[in-house]
């Protein structure tokens, strides 16, 4: 075997090792908080060296970003299929883009937010700053092709309902007010939306 094909077999198996590490770490996270599970825990659990597992993550803070990325990275899958796949049939994208949130938020409990909002405020501001640009692209994009449709009141400038959609994203999708609020992630998102679409909807769009 080649150097290069040496190192591109390395490069796989290290990749490979990084993704069942989030993938882990993601299941446990998500449903438990982070503060629950230790990296000794996630070592054992997946049969590794504790020498391995801090090669890919020196710490605890460095796996919950990966998990975070990881996250984002599938809802902007999600987001992207959801928007191209019924460019000319809104109602389908309407249905389509609902399931999709909640099947990407259904999967954030309680625990997790607490955890973010007790010690990782700072991480949080970089979930906001990439779910902020994930709604203005995709949302964006729903909202201008719901106007050409006929679907979404003209009246309205698009850039308009956006940054309304944003900027209740913004004062409520966060840990402090989703617990002050005892609301899930999921919860949270569906009424916003709600509430956006009910004041944005054509009588067509509603009947739709």
């Amino acid at each position: 075997m080649s150097p290069t094909s040496k190192s591109q077999s390395r490069g796989r198996r290290n990749s490979s090792a990084r993704q069942r590490i989030v993938a882990a770490a993601r299941a446990h996270f998500f449903s438990h908080g982070f503060r629950s599970v230790t990296m000794d825990d996630l070592a054992e659990e997946l049969g590794i060296s504790k020498k391995t597992l801090y090669a890919h993550f020196p710490g605890k803070f460095d796996l919950l970003e990966a998990v975070l990325a990881d996250k984002l990275t599938g809802v902007e899958t999600t987001l992207k299929e959801v928007t191209r796949a019924h460019p000319d049939d809104f109602p389908a994208t309407l249905r389509a883009l609902l399931a999709g949130t909640h099947r990407e938020l259904d999967e954030i409990k309680q625990p997790f937010v607490r955890d973010m909002r007790q010690k990782a405020p700072e991480v949080f501001k970089i979930v906001e700053r990439r779910r902020a640009a994930l709604i203005q692209r995709y949302m964006g994009k729903f909202f201008v092709d719901g106007q050409r449709l006929g679907m979404i009141r003209k009246d309205i400038p698009a850039k308009l309902i956006i940054e309304t959609l944003l900027a209740m994203v913004q004062s409520i999708m966060n840990p402090p007010k989703m617990e002050e609020l005892g609301m899930t992630p999921k919860e949270g998102y569906t009424g916003i939306l709600k509430i956006v679409l009910d004041g944005a909807l054509t009588p067509k769009g509603r009947k739709a």
